[in-house]
């Protein structure tokens, strides 16, 4: 029988399409352009070949082209009888995701990888920011995706693609050095591994080498299709470097040049979570896009997002309206999370609430009630979900409301707890800085 490139049989005679499954795949699982079409040939050469339609689904859900992915789980449904057991048990977890039950998708999942620890496809659906632990609203959702890859490892060997995850969840859990291996030994076996090049820029992040993270995504980026998944986000992290070394200049530049939503190409919910997290670290560092960029956020937000959803993309929503000056349209919001929270909809439940207003009260300069609402929610704000990188948005938001309201006592406060475990480059020096541009309100 033939298999995939982890050892896994395929219910197949083509050898053309698990060339291609195997092309395919390996695109998707290292966010480069293409996984669709190598998919399809596949499916051309063997229509029939279940896990193909499978791997077309998660291709398309990717691209948010939900309607066909649905379309394409549905037709690997139909063909699963012609499919061993694992690979039924495969197209179930997906099936489950597609469907918006992710609980149940994640624990159809643990006991897949209990029979099949190198089944990549759904042991990829629980990994990184955006993946079923990540939208868990757990507070321990780093720990629990280290530990089940640690778990998982000695099945895995010297993978490229298992290490960029290991790696990163090992960045993220503190472990930087052991993380930054890893993954820049992912990067020798795949440079074209743009999730490898991801979760180093978060290694370089979190070890406080902004210089040295900046030079990387300039010397990675140029050879990275700007089609590409990952391209606005990468650039949105040269962002991060930048402004941390006090070069708002480029910072500024990198977004026009990559990531406005005129020049982005990634999915609209990447395109709108990068540019709310610019737009809303630009302003509460002292740099705040000009009004015509401002306005092309939210115009973006309100036409992809006009209703609130999950509770991630909810808090990058409320960044782009509290910026807005739209009354109706942020209350609206608001509203909608509370709604959402009492129904249960929520998965980190009220803090999602708590943070964007929070965020409300600070684009209304209110902000002593601002860090109040912030302060509070800092206990949960693992959540939230994203990475700390990510999460770093709310801290440095709290720290800012307390520099506006002339408690620098508070603001030194929240940012030696930040310093004394991670993001080191967020230290005093970046904190004289921050107070210094922000002068007076």
């Amino acid at each position: 029988m033939l298999e995939d490139r982890f050892g896994q049989p395929l219910s197949t005679d083509s050898d053309v399409a698990v060339g291609e499954y195997i092309t395919g795949m390996d695109l998707l699982l290292s966010s480069n352009l293409g996984a669709l079409e190598a998919v399809d040939t596949a499916i051309s050469e063997d229509p029939d070949f279940a896990l193909a339609h499978a791997l077309r689904a998660r291709a398309l859900q990717m691209l948010t082209r939900l309607p066909e992915a649905k379309l394409a789980i549905n037709r690997a449904v139909d063909l699963r009888t012609r499919a061993t057991p694992r690979e039924q048990a495969h197209i179930q977890v997906l099936v489950y995701l597609l469907d918006g039950r992710g609980s149940e998708a994640f624990m159809a999942l643990r006991a897949h990888l209990a029979n099949y620890p190198r089944d990549a496809l759904p042991l990829s659906l629980a990994l990184g920011v955006y993946g079923l632990i990540g939208f868990s609203g757990r507070l321990d959702l780093y720990e629990v995706q280290r530990d089940l890859l640690l778990q998982l490892a000695p099945h895995w060997g010297d993978d490229w693609w298992f290490n960029t995850y290991l790696g990163w969840s090992l960045v993220e859990t503190g472990d930087c050095i052991a993380g930054a291996e890893l993954l820049d030994a992912s990067l020798v076996i795949n440079p074209k591994n743009a999730s490898a090049a991801h979760g180093r820029a978060h290694g370089y992040y979190e070890m406080g080498e902004a210089e040295s993270g900046l030079q990387f995504i300039d010397t990675w980026l140029p050879s990275y299709d700007p089609a590409s998944p990952l391209h606005c986000h990468l650039a949105w992290h040269a962002t991060l470097f930048a402004f941390h070394l006090g070069d708002a200049e480029r910072a500024l530049s990198e977004y026009a040049q990559h990531i406005r939503p005129e020049n982005a190409h990634s999915s609209p919910m990447f395109t709108m979570i990068d540019n709310a997290a610019f737009l809303w670290r630009a302003l509460t560092y002292g740099h705040p896009l000009c009004t015509s960029d401002s306005q092309t956020v939210v115009d973006y937000t309100k036409e992809h997002f006009p209703d609130a959803g999950l509770a991630f993309l909810n808090i990058h929503i409320a960044m782009a309206l509290a910026v807005s000056g739209d009354r109706d349209a942020m209350q609206r919001h608001l509203s909608q999370i509370g709604e959402l929270v009492t129904q249960d909809k929520q998965p980190p439940g009220r803090v999602i609430a708590t943070i964007a207003e929070g965020f409300d009260k600070y684009a209304a300069k209110d902000f002593s009630k601002s860090s109040e609402l912030l302060s509070a929610a800092l206990p949960e704000l693992e959540r939230i979900g994203g990475s700390h990188a990510q999460g770093d948005v709310v801290i440095d938001c709290l720290i800012s409301a307390y520099l506006h309201s002339g408690d620098r006592a508070a603001a030194e406060a929240v940012l030696k707890q930040r310093s004394s475990s991670r993001a080191c480059h967020l230290n005093q020096d970046w904190l004289d800085r921050l107070e210094a541009t922000l002068g007076p309100v």
